[in-house]
């Protein structure tokens, strides 16, 4: 059996002055030409482990207070949507944040095989991604969508 280990992505930003103070990680994109934006659907079908098809409910993660979750990744950092989906799993399973410093929520579980995210590229254009045992594969976008209180993807009760 062969288990596939992702590797966390490790990124570091060096300043030329000394003292400058490092940029904050909750910066504002000031173009959206140069970013990667990322949103997680997590699929709540029981034994969902066998990978997401057409049909399957899936959940959209949200922020604390209620909006869509969406992780931002820099062109600098990532240069197509399978390494945004990359990045956006690391920060899924709790090992980093995305950057502007945001985390993955608490009360949701991590990403894992069968869910599906959405990668919106600089160019505007969007590409779903599933989450496979070993990568991501191309999809369809979800047609079922439920809100993620009182899933199994989340501790959150309604």
């Amino acid at each position: 059996m062969t288990t596939h280990i992702r590797t966390p992505i490790v990124t570091a930003r060096i300043h030329a002055t000394p003292g400058t103070p490092a940029t904050p990680p909750n910066r504002v994109a000031t173009d959206p030409r140069s970013v990667f934006t990322v949103t997680a659907d997590v699929n709540v079908e029981p034994h969902s482990f066998g990978g997401y098809q057409s049909g399957h409910t899936v959940a959209e993660v949200t922020a604390a207070d209620g909006t869509p979750l969406r992780l931002v990744f820099d062109t600098d950092r990532v240069t197509d949507a399978h390494a945004a989906a990359d990045a956006a799993f690391v920060v899924g399973n709790r090992q980093a944040s995305d950057d502007r410093g945001q985390r993955w929520p608490d009360d949701v579980r991590s990403l894992s095989v069968g869910d599906v995210l959405a990668v919106t590229a600089p160019d505007g254009t969007t590409t779903h991604l599933t989450v496979d045992p070993t990568g991501f594969s191309e999809v369809r976008p979800p047609a079922v969508r439920t809100d993620l209180t009182g899933t199994r993807a989340t501790s959150r009760t309604p």
